[in-house]
């Protein structure tokens, strides 16, 4: 074969290679944010639906916060694959939302954030533990790092607001590593059965040999009713 049909061959072939590594790249960095930004809005719509057509006469107390505390009565029941609550982390911006969906399967994750089915429900004693996206499908826990002691964690069943705040800042540890949503999480300071949060995400940013962990505790809530908790503003 004549050099230069080689030299051509081969550049051609540079050339496909790198029209589909731009197509990849494309649909990572936008068309998956597109897909999750159409999935996401329909998930708070069905939410907002579904608690648009529930009717609230007397609120229910707001549960204490104390472990000793008798557990909420759980709003709405936890369907497979469904949303039941919205998360609200004012440290990565006005406007930061997104549904929680009951498991963590892959297709739960591309529409919002996933409860680990079997841990605490929201509000609960126990671990209420969550996992989503760094990357792809809207970006949802890009700021992680960011979080840090104190900061509010904010969720709504429709009927009560949940406020966590922060204890540390991120853990980093490896997907094996399960122990991290136990009841009473492994390496998280706590020492006793309580009300606590863990959210979860990889690490690093493009990748997904390690994960990221950040832990909290429930420390106050309110109805509804009464407008939106003050760790939106704080």
């Amino acid at each position: 074969m004549p050099l230069r049909l080689v030299v051509r061959t081969f550049s051609e072939l540079c050339i496909t290679i790198g029209v589909l590594i731009l197509l990849f790249v494309v649909y990572v960095l936008f068309w998956t944010g597109v897909k999750a930004a159409g999935a996401t809005e329909g998930q708070i719509d069905a939410l907002h639906d579904q608690w648009a057509q529930e009717t609230v006469t007397t609120p229910t107390p707001a549960p204490r916060t104390s472990p000793e505390a008798a557990d909420p009565a759980p709003a709405a029941a936890y369907r497979d694959g469904k949303p039941f609550a919205m998360l609200y982390i004012p440290r990565f911006g006005k406007g930061w939302e997104w549904p929680v969906l009951e498991n963590t399967r892959v297709r739960t994750l591309q529409k919002g954030i996933g409860h680990y089915s079997g841990t605490a429900r929201l509000g609960a004693t126990g671990n209420f533990a969550l996992a989503g996206h760094r990357r792809t499908y809207g970006d949802p826990f890009k700021d992680f790092p960011k979080l840090r002691p104190g900061d509010a964690v904010v969720l709504t069943d429709g009927t009560t607001w949940f406020t966590y705040r922060i204890d540390r800042k991120p853990y980093r540890t490896v997907p094996s590593d399960t122990r991290v949503i136990d009841p009473v999480p492994r390496k998280s300071g706590y020492h006793g059965p309580g009300r606590y949060l863990t959210l979860t995400t990889c690490d690093p940013e493009w990748g997904s040999s390690h994960r990221l962990i950040a832990w909290a505790h429930l420390d106050a809530t309110q109805p509804v009713t009464e407008g939106r908790p003050a760790a939106f503003h704080s």
